[in-house]
């Protein structure tokens, strides 16, 4: 058991060289420890401090917060997302293979801290489940919703701080356009009646979350059949990653919104859809 433990260690250790060097120090950032320690942290507040804090209590009418919180969502991600884009897509951005860039560049250090804005934001998302639980929305805490906010963070970080732009700058430009859409979603549901009877498109938001996916598998995979300066390892993990939350979402969408009926849909065909989306939402 020993041996293994020092092997462990020291491959982690060649690991941890090939850090980007110009991230080390940052606020959050810095130790591999702190976004693992602030996951189990969001785990812990998700199922032992949420449910027990939120026994003996009447859930809480968050309206004003919900709607402020959604509109910093909103201007943070759509913020991110032309920011990205500014740099790489209007900038010479090759969708086919973009190396790396280390250097002390403007634009190449703009692009990195975009990366750090991109993984704090992920963060702040641990926002969306405590307001499920202040709220008391049990029924919108799936393991989809749980997992997706545990592993993000992890992997955003991993991205920063190893490889914060070139190829990998596709993911966030397709992240942030989605979350910009999702939260004006949420701000929109929060509203209340008058402003939820336009949310016929709720179901789409989940559509292209999968379209989102299938994007970065595939801008992914190229990767291990062309020559190109970025970690053929990076391009597997996102690969893989994107598949698993393919299938997740696939069938969180077929639960949802397939065409057997279940108790729920049943429910909601038979009552004023202003009433449901209080209900639900």
């Amino acid at each position: 058991m020993g041996s293994i433990v020092q092997y462990f260690i020291k491959q982690s250790s060649k690991i941890w060289q090939l850090r980007d060097l110009r991230t080390d120090g940052w606020l959050l950032a810095d130790s591999p420890m702190t976004p693992v320690l602030l996951c189990f942290a969001y785990l812990f507040m998700v199922r032992v401090w949420g449910p027990k804090f939120m026994e003996s209590r009447k859930s809480f009418q968050l309206q004003g917060v919900m709607i402020a919180y959604n509109a910093f969502q909103i201007v943070l991600n759509g913020w991110l997302f032309c920011e990205i884009c500014r740099l790489t897509w209007f900038n010479g951005y090759s969708i086919i293979c973009q190396p790396m860039d280390y250097s002390q560049n403007e634009d190449a250090l703009r692009l990195m801290f975009m990366g750090y804005c991109l993984y704090i934001s992920k963060l702040i998302d641990f926002l969306d489940t405590l307001f499920f639980i202040l709220r008391k929305k049990e029924n919108q805490i799936t393991f989809l919703h749980v997992f997706h906010h545990t592993a993000t963070p992890l992997s955003v970080w991993l991205g920063f701080r190893f490889i914060p732009g070139g190829h990998s700058s596709f993911y966030p430009t397709c992240n942030t356009l989605v979350h910009t859409v999702m939260y004006l979603y949420y701000m929109m549901a929060a509203m209340g009646p008058s402003v939820q009877k336009y949310l016929w498109w709720k179901k789409y938001l989940t559509v292209l979350q999968m379209v989102q996916f299938v994007m970065l598998g595939l801008h992914s995979i190229q990767l291990l059949f062309i020559d190109c300066d970025y970690p053929k390892a990076y391009s597997w993990g996102t690969a893989t990653q994107a598949v698993m939350y393919f299938i997740l979402f696939k069938n969180y969408h077929k639960g949802a919104y397939g065409s057997r009926p279940t108790q729920m849909s049943a429910l909601a065909k038979s009552a004023p859809p202003s009433v449901m989306e209080k209900k639900h939402l």
